[in-house]
C-alpha cells in the first residue's frame, strides 16, 4: 500500500505527522508492504503549516494514479477562529480552508483530490478539519462521515450523513474526529490492509493502544438514537 499524504498552505502538522509515523513503522514492520510520502499539488516544495516556524517539505507531486491511499488533513483555526467556532457551531472552517474552498473552481489541489474521490481502488482518508474540506467542496455528498465536533453540524449541512463516532469506515472513505484521531484512524487502516498482527506490532513500538469503535455501515441497526445523525 502507498500512501500519499497531502500538503497544502495551513494544513495542521498533527493531522498529518501522527499517521505518517503510524505508516511509516507499518512499513518497516511488515518488511516494506507499507510506503509513504508527503506531496502537494504543486510537487515538491516546502509547505508551512499552521503553526508558525513549523514547515513539511514536500517530496512529490499528488498523483490519485499512484497512491493506494491519500490523506487529506484539516487546517488548524486560530485563537480567534475557536473563539468564534465557540459561539456558532461552524467550527474548524478556518482561513486556509475557507481560501482553498473559495478556489474550488480553479484549484489544482481540489481538481486532483476529485480524482482521488473517483479512482477505483484508492482509498481517500481525513483528519479533523479533511472532512470539511473535502464536504465544503461536494465531495462527500450522501457519504458517511466524521470530523472535529465543532465542525459536525457544518459537514451535516454540506449533505453528509454525520457519523460521531472517532473514526467512520465507508469503505473508499475514511474520516477520523479530532486531531488525535488520526493515530486510530491510521492504524485502523494498517490493521484493514495487513492484518491485526502487523497493527499489534506497531501499537507496541509507539507505545499506543487505539481508542474508540470504528464505525461501520453493518451489523444490527440500532433501535435508540438512529444510526447515524440525520442530515439537517
Amino acid at each position: 500500500m502507498h500512501a500519499q499524504f497531502v500538503l497544502f498552505d495551513g494544513f495542521d502538522p498533527l493531522d498529518v505527522i501522527a499517521p505518517y509515523e503510524v505508516l511509516h513503522t507499518a512499513g518497516i514492520v511488515s518488511g516494506g508492504a507499507v510506503s509513504a510520502e508527503l506531496v502537494s499539488a504543486e510537487g515538491a516544495r516546502p509547505v508551512p503549516s499552521s503553526i508558525e516556524g513549523l514547515t513539511l517539505n514536500a517530496t512529490g507531486r499528488l498523483d490519485p494514479y499512484r497512491a493506494d491511499l491519500v490523506l487529506v488533513p484539516g487546517s488548524a483555526p486560530s485563537g480567534d477562529e475557536l473563539e468564534a467556532a465557540e459561539s456558532s457551531g461552524y467550527g474548524q472552517l478556518t482561513s486556509a480552508t475557507r481560501a482553498l474552498r473559495e478556489q474550488a473552481p480553479q484549484s489544482t489541489l481540489l481538481s486532483l483530490l476529485t480524482h482521488s474521490m473517483r479512482q477505483p481502488g484508492t482509498t481517500v482518508a481525513a483528519v479533523c478539519g479533511g472532512s470539511l474540506l473535502l464536504a465544503m467542496t461536494g465531495l462527500l455528498s450522501g457519504r458517511r462521515a466524521t470530523t472535529h465536533h465543532l465542525g459536525m453540524d457544518l459537514l451535516g449541512a454540506a449533505g453528509v450523513h454525520v457519523v460521531s463516532a472517532r473514526v467512520v469506515d465507508d469503505g473508499d472513505l475514511v474520516t477520523s474526529a479530532g486531531v488525535t484521531s488520526g493515530l486510530d484512524l491510521a492504524l485502523h487502516l494498517v490493521e484493514r490492509e495487513l492484518g491485526p498482527r502487523i497493527v499489534h506490532s506497531v501499537e507496541i513500538l509507539l507505545a499506543y493502544e487505539r481508542r474508540g469503535t470504528v464505525w461501520r455501515p453493518r451489523g444490527s441497526l440500532p433501535k435508540v438514537f438512529g444510526d447515524p445523525r440525520p442530515v439537517r
